[in-house]
């Protein structure tokens, strides 16, 4: 998974989700939850390089950091709660697939 219309494919896939370019500048693409509006990926090219931010628990986030140097604290977002990956192909795409619905499932509403 290299692409920004790979990784909004896969986002858009998960259920009651919607693409959103909130800030009038296509180069960031967001993806949300239909029914609280919260963002779980955002897409932009910095660097020349194609990244995407999601969210993710503080358990979790220095495993994929050290796991992967292409994980990186979240670039202009809360470090604690967000990792920026670098789709440069060096994350396989089950993990990034993996890190994008654990997102989701941090913002999605929680059913009764």
């Amino acid at each position: 998974m290299t692409t920004r219309e790979d990784v909004l494919a896969y986002g858009l896939s998960l259920p009651n989700t919607y693409q959103d370019a909130p800030f009038h500048d296509e180069n960031w693409q967001l993806v949300r939850v239909k029914k609280n509006k919260k963002v779980f990926l955002w897409t932009y090219e910095r660097n020349g390089n194609v990244c995407i931010n999601v969210k993710v628990s503080p358990e979790w986030r220095d495993f994929w950091r050290n796991a992967y140097h292409s994980v990186q604290p979240g670039y202009h977002q809360n470090k604690e709660h967000w990792n920026t990956v670098i789709l440069d192909g060096k994350v396989p795409e089950k993990e990034i697939k993996r890190m994008i619905a654990e997102s989701y499932d941090l913002v999605a509403p929680k059913r009764k």
